[in-house]
């Protein structure tokens, strides 16, 4: 007898960036049928990760439903789930805390395409300043616009590092779902913490070089890493293996596998006053001048910023002082910090990397919750 296998339920990641909720939906089970991002670089490097999905660089705020599903192949009334991260920088608690940042209206444009297009659960992610009183009124009004019937669990706060991450980075997540087209859902169940050890910096940061400054062009930042970790690991397993189906690049891939060769391990020139100056800063100490956080090998990453755009200018935002060297990180370790996978590509220059990664959802949160969202399909 011919065993047919069942396809896989689809999901639309909405404001997808660089692709973490994607990643983290794709190791969930689902097939990631389309991606939106209106950053074009954001939305190109997603493509290299996700060569099988359609990309879409649009505006949210300016497309319907119908013509989402039209273009990303799905029938109407037939997709699975809607995830995204709206834009988080007018609800931030560091930023001007600007409830007139026409940014935040993103976040009801996410509930409105929910209404337009049903799927059978929704997951959108923000950061904690979301859910302050003088946000109340802008988040009321994006849930009012979820249709009758579904089921909406209260808003949660997950710390990555509850789910398997080695940061604390903590993420506000809204989920819900229609109870005529799955099983139950619960806060027990969806946010449980992942059981196992926790994952400190020193173990995300393992068998990578030791950067050098002069490390400044990208095919000077492919370098060979150790990959004989424990295979049955749950943190190294997804760092080097676990590549769900049309995910990845082939190349990238490739390299990691027959020469244990990952992108990313760009250097920083420092003077030699902020070398001595980071050589001072003790675990878990800020440098008083630049603000940077030197990491702690046996504790977890603070949670990594974005910085801000062109439009907005170009800032590079503090990265954290590495636990052992007088230096800020690099791409490649701020990606290991964050729980991205070493075949994961970013961009090639380190303002944008970071970036990319800054404002990703960690894949391991991605993966847990929507894994057991995975498990209540009908």
């Amino acid at each position: 007898m011919t065993v047919v296998a069942r396809p896989r339920p689809t999901v639309i990641d909405l404001f997808a960036g660089v692709g973490g909720m994607s990643l983290g939906a794709a190791r969930a089970g689902f097939d990631v049928r389309a991606a939106v991002e209106l950053d074009p670089i954001a939305v190109a490097t997603h493509a290299v990760n996700f060569p099988t999905s359609r990309h879409f660089n649009w505006d949210v705020g300016s497309m319907s439903g119908g013509k989402l599903l039209g273009a990303a192949g799905i029938d109407p009334d037939r997709l699975d789930g809607l995830v995204g991260g709206p834009p988080c920088q007018g609800f931030s608690e560091i930023g001007k805390k600007d409830v007139d940042d026409p940014r935040n209206s993103l976040f009801g444009h996410f509930f409105r395409l929910v209404a337009e297009i049903k799927p059978k659960f929704f997951v959108a992610e923000n950061v904690p300043g979301i859910g302050a009183d003088r946000n109340s009124k802008i988040v009321e009004k994006a849930l009012a616009l979820i249709p009758p019937g579904y089921k909406v669990l209260p808003a949660t706060e997950v710390p990555a590092s509850k789910l398997g991450a080695p940061t604390t980075r903590a993420r506000m997540f809204f989920i819900g779902y229609d109870p005529s087209r799955m099983s139950a859902l619960t806060v027990d169940t969806v946010f449980k913490a992942t059981a196992g050890r926790k994952v400190t910096v020193g173990e995300a940061l393992a068998g990578l070089p030791t950067i050098r400054s002069d490390w400044q062009r990208e095919d000077q930042g492919w370098r060979t890493v150790e990959t004989d970790f424990d295979e049955e690991d749950y943190f190294y397993s997804r760092l080097f293996r676990n590549v769900p189906q049309g995910v990845g690049s082939a190349s990238a891939i490739k390299r990691l596998r027959e020469l244990c060769e990952v992108s990313g391990n760009l250097g920083t020139r420092h003077t030699d006053d902020v070398v001595r100056r980071f050589r001072a800063v003790r675990p878990g100490a800020t440098d008083a001048i630049s603000r940077a956080t030197r990491l702690v090998e046996d504790g977890f990453c603070p949670t990594l910023r974005a910085g801000t755009a062109s439009d907005r200018g170009s800032f590079q935002a503090v990265r954290p002082i590495h636990h052992k060297s007088a230096r800020v990180i690099s791409p490649r370790e701020a990606a290991r910090l964050q729980g991205f996978p070493d075949w994961f590509q970013f961009h090639a220059t380190k303002w944008h990397s970071f970036r990319q990664i800054g404002n990703s959802v960690s894949p391991f949160v991605a993966e847990a919750l929507l894994h057991r969202i995975y498990g209540k399909l009908s």
